[in-house]
């Protein structure tokens, strides 16, 4: 990244790049703090569960004022068919760090099936395609004399599959996914090459309390393993008040603390927001992240289904 801070030390330099590196050494993968709003993008077995057709779509700003931090937005699509045990989806992901730029675009499958009068699991399959781009001139370290730094890489199309587990009833939810078993080139933009990619596990779950008829509270988290690396952990809180705002707060273990707010809209569309404030020495050197999320859900035809206002 082109850092863009006023009178930087060599020694805050290093300080950022040493930050930095940790962050992006435990999320090679896009993450998200409103991930409750956005579980297909990291568990197919998700796809359907609402009952009725989905789509939502999310925008990250992340450490915004520096140069280079990254960028994401995602859009999301599924329902279920049929008889309701077989959930289709289509899932895309545009994700740009430093000079690097990747497309993610998949179709998800879900079959699930009933486990009790009230519980169900699903079985998600995703399989697409990821395409790359790098243009080493935008790079912090770049040189006209390298060779190596003007080999630019240009739509490099590498193969995407991907399965999870989701279990849930009207209440809670529990899920275990791997998004990608293809091991495959991504741009790490600390050493700023392209190097290997390592297997990401995701593990994710959530109840929602009814306090009142007023007043639900639904603590969530989020936990990803990727070998080499230390946990990724958010555990987020949120309440709904008279069926229509939701207000909750997260923390990324050692990474950040959030403020979400979300706004049910009319009975199919909603809004969320969330700003992220790093914890680390970053904070120095950016002004917060920002997400924002739309959704929109077509009523559903049966109570049966998990209510849509949580996750």
């Amino acid at each position: 990244m082109k850092l863009n801070i006023k009178k930087i030390t060599t020694k805050s330099f290093l300080t950022v790049l040493f930050f930095t590196a940790a962050i992006v050494q435990a999320q090679q993968d896009p993450g998200y703090t409103q991930y409750m709003y956005n579980t297909i993008t990291v568990n197919p077995g998700y796809t359907g569960s609402t009952g009725a057709l989905e789509a939502n779509l999310l925008l990250r700003s992340q450490w915004v004022g520096f140069s280079g931090a990254p960028k994401t937005g995602t859009i999301g699509i599924h329902a279920p068919i049929g008889n309701q045990k077989i959930g289709l989806g289509l899932n895309i992901i545009s994700d740009d760090i430093g000079p690097s730029s990747e497309q993610f675009a998949s179709g998800n499958f879900s079959y699930t099936i009933e486990t009790s009068y009230k519980t169900k699991l699903a079985f998600g399959l995703k399989a697409g395609v990821r395409m790359l781009n790098i243009d080493w001139s935008k790079g912090r370290f770049y040189n006209s004399d390298d060779v190596l730094l003007n080999n630019n890489i240009e739509n490099k199309i590498m193969p995407l599959v991907g399965t999870g587990a989701y279990l849930y009833s009207d209440n809670w939810y529990l899920g275990l996914s791997v998004p990608n078993f293809i091991r495959y080139d991504y741009y790490d933009d600390i050493q700023e090459s392209v190097i290997s990619d390592k297997l990401h596990y995701y593990f994710i779950g959530g109840y929602v309390f009814t306090i009142s008829d007023n007043l639900k509270f639904k603590p969530s988290v989020l936990v990803k393993a990727v070998g080499g690396a230390p946990l990724a952990t958010d555990v987020s809180a949120n309440f709904l008040l008279q069926e229509k705002l939701t207000l909750g707060a997260s923390y990324r273990w050692d990474d950040s603390v959030s403020a979400l707010v979300g706004f049910q809209i009319s009975k199919s569309f909603f809004a969320g927001y969330s700003f992220d404030y790093t914890v680390t020495k970053l904070n120095k050197y950016n002004d917060g992240t920002h997400e924002i999320i739309l959704r929109y859900q077509l009523p559903q035809k049966s109570t049966a289904i998990k209510s849509p206002r949580f996750f």
